[in-house]
Formats: C-alpha cells, structure tokens, sequence
C-alpha cells in the first residue's frame, strides 16, 4: 500500500485548490480524479459557459450598433467554430491543472477512488493510505424519473452539441436553466423555458426574478409556467415536451436543467463509516468534518453553497488548518457573492429580501432603485437595470446588496467587499460617485 499524508478524492475546483495548498505546507497528497481535471466548472459548466454567454452579449452588442451609428453587415453565428475555439482553451485549461499539480508535488492518480476504510482509498487496481482524506468528488446533473427523459441533455450534453438548436425547451426555473434559455434566445434560438412552478430564479430576492422575468419576455423568450413535465416523445426529428397542463409543442433539443446531486454513490462510504443523506450530500461541520475524525468533504458534495470559489476557499482553508498550523481556519459561509449570467445578469450578496424579513421582521429598511442604464439611451431596446440594499437596524448595516442588469456581473464584486467588511448604509452615502456608471447608483440611494 501507498503511503501519504494526505488523499484528496476529486480533481475539481475544490480537490485541486485543497491539494496544491497541503503540498505548499510539505505534506504528501495524492489526488485521484478518472475525468478531466478541472471538474465541472471547468469543463461543463462556469469556463464554457462564460465563453458562450459573452457571445450572446455579442450578438446583442450587433443589434444595437445601428442606434449607435454603424453599419454592420448582415452576418450568422457559427456555433461550431466558437465551440471549436472554445475547445480549445479548456484543453489548455485541463494541461494547466496538470502541469500545477506535478509542480506542487501532488501525485495524480487518474482513476475513480472508493474507501477501503477511513484510512484507506482503492483506485486503479492498488491501495492508498493516509491518516487525512479529503471527498471533493463534485456533482453531476439530475435527469427526472419521466417517460422519454433520456430524449433530452443536460448540462453536459448542451457543451457537446455540435449545432445550435433552432427550437429548444429548457425545463427548470434555477440559474443553469435561465443561464441556457437566454443564451440560446440571445444567439437566435427560439426558446421556451419550462417552469413547474410560477416564477424562475426562486433562491434569489424575489424582485431580481421578476425584472430577469420581464426583460427576457421582452427579448422573445416563452416562459411556460406551472408546466411540469410528464414526459418526452420522439415524433420524427423532433422532441414533444408533456406537461400536466398539455403539451408544450416540438423541438430540437430539450435540457433538463432540474439540479444537481452529488457524486458520492460510487465512493463506498459505509467502508469508511460515512452516510449520505436523500440526497447524496455528505454532511460536514464549520470545518469542513465529517462525522468520521480525518475524512473531510468540501464542494458539491456537501451541498452546501454550490459554487466553485466557495469550494475553492473551503478546500485552502481546510489545508490551512490540518497542514498549515493555522487552527481555526474555517470558510466563512455568510455573505458568499455570486452572479447569474441571465439575460440582463445578476449580482448578488447577502440575505434577500424576504430572508431578512423573515429573521428580523420591522428592523429591516429596504432601498432600491430601478432606471435605463445610459447605454441604452440611443438605443431601441430599453431594458431595466435594478439596485436594492437590505439593512438592518438603526444604523442601517447592510446585510444584502442586489443588482440585476448590464454589467451586474462585474459591479458586484467590489460591493461585496463592503459587506464582508460590515459595511452601513452611511458608508455607501459617503463614497463619492462615479458618473455615469450604474454602480453610482447603490450609493445615491434614498
């Protein structure tokens, strides 16, 4: 048996950021991944999808020209070639991740991993032993117990089609599913976005959903509400969505974006004393343990915020802590930002809305703000952009900043600092504004 200090089970976002920081603290780690490295954000999800949603910023960059005074040729998108492209630099990326992992001394094991006990890992026919181990295996995408449920992709299946389908139904009302349905709309598709229920984007504050709602509406994307899919038929070429209420009609391709779960069937858990919930999710404490001493699980797989800086910093920290001599080193899980490439974006931080109402009732003040971004001044198109701080108390600290619109994705990032830093309301009424920008506006709030 192989002996090390440290077995990091997953060559994702979080096992690889765990990894390379054990390594720079001089342990012994060896990382065990059978896929490609970089795990889903790299490979089928945030990288690739990124790259495609900037082409679909493109594509409405070129409708606006004319109201900016160019004259742009009539032209068409080539999906191929951009996912040629696309490819291309993911392969780059998964060459990157390899290249890291040598550097830093951790030794990569390019096969599936399963306990032999809470000390022991098997992979590719030998055994692995160490006294910490580490469950970063990730998550895959849920597919529905429907009739027909395999005529339609997922998440994987949209970064590996070769065309771009000219009708396609996206079923789910989360980020994924509202991330591909504007894309598509944006890139010339027609689009029909299917929702069980009334509203997308349901985890967020309830006046982003509404605003992303409306503007993809007005972009041309058909949103079918309290549509739950009861099957998938096969008629000819094409897909006929099913529903409850009726069919939906025919299309090119369906993505099942209903969720996620995590990959921890294959892992052996019970060999190593571990449960999983319904789920699939490994419970963990503040710190990253399980309910086993020495085997941690951070990412996907403990369900718990799933976003790739988050398993990021979970995964140094926890290094930090057992290899590091940093004791109480713990990622933070309050105030964790995130964006949603929609159609406008979405930037996000703190409670919503209706979470802080629900903790603390009448001491909540709430201002918010809805305009044109200049941008669209000389343009046709006049899409919203909204602003809204939550605050607590009579100091008014803030506890949620939100903005749905143009460059949303970008702005975020420097309020969320303020947050984290227990930022108040004065603070933003201090700073000086930057005009005309549409950050200025969080803090002219009144």
């Amino acid at each position: 048996m192989k002996q090390f200090d440290f077995l990091v089970v997953g060559g994702g976002s979080g096992g690889i950021a765990a990894a390379r920081r054990a390594a720079s603290h001089g342990a012994r780690v060896a990382l065990f991944e059978n896929k490609k490295l970089g795990g889903t954000c790299v490979n089928a999800g945030c990288v690739p999808k990124k790259i495609f949603w900037n082409a679909s910023r493109i594509a409405e960059t070129l409708h606006d020209a004319g109201d900016y005074g160019f004259t742009v040729a009539g032209g068409s998108f080539d999906w191929r070639a951009l996912k040629s492209k696309r490819d291309a630099y993911i392969k780059r990326l998964n060459a990157i991740y390899r290249d890291g992992l040598g550097a830093s001394g951790v030794h990569t094991v390019a096969a599936g991993a399963a306990f032999v006990d809470a000390r022991t890992i098997t992979a590719g026919g030998e055994d692995y032993g160490a006294p910490h181990i580490l469950i970063a295996s990730g998550g895959r995408p849920l597919v529905p117990q429907v009739p027909g449920a395999e005529l339609g992709i997922t998440s994987d299946g949209f970064f590996a089609l070769e065309e771009m389908p000219r009708r396609a139904a996206v079923i789910g009302a989360g980020y994924i599913a509202t991330e591909f349905a504007g894309v598509l709309s944006a890139l010339g598709a027609e689009v029909t976005q299917v929702l069980r229920k009334e509203k997308i984007l349901r985890e967020f504050d309830h006046d982003l959903g509404a605003l992303v709602t409306a503007e993809m509406k007005n972009a041309g994307t058909a949103i079918a509400t309290q549509s739950r899919p009861t099957a998938l038929e096969k008629i000819g070429g094409k897909i006929k969505v099913h529903t409850a209420a009726g069919g939906l009609g025919e299309f090119d391709c369906v993505i099942w974006a209903v969720g996620r779960r995590p990959n921890s069937g294959g892992l052996q858990l019970h060999n190593a004393g571990l449960t999983a919930d319904r789920h699939g999710c490994i419970g963990v404490d503040k710190f990253q343990n399980t309910a086993v001493a020495g085997v941690y699980a951070v990412g996907d797989v403990t369900g718990r915020k799933p976003l790739t800086p988050v398993a990021i910093a979970a995964g140094r920290k926890l290094a930090d802590r057992v290899f590091g001599g940093h004791d109480g080193a713990r990622l933070d899980y309050a105030n964790i930002p995130t964006v949603v490439f929609s159609h406008p974006p979405i930037g996000t931080v703190g409670m919503s809305e209706h979470e802080a109402r629900a903790k603390f009732g009448d001491r909540v003040r709430v201002y918010q703000n809805q305009f044109t971004d200049l941008y669209f001044a000389p343009a046709g198109r006049k899409p919203r952009t909204l602003v809204k701080l939550i605050t607590l108390g009579f100091d008014e600290k803030i506890i949620g900043c939100h903005i749905a619109g143009r460059a949303a994705d970008e702005i975020i990032q420097g309020f969320a600092v303020a947050v984290q830093m227990g930022a108040r309301k004065r603070d933003l009424d201090n700073t000086v504004a930057i005009h005309p920008t549409a950050g200025e506006e969080l803090v002219t709030l009144r």
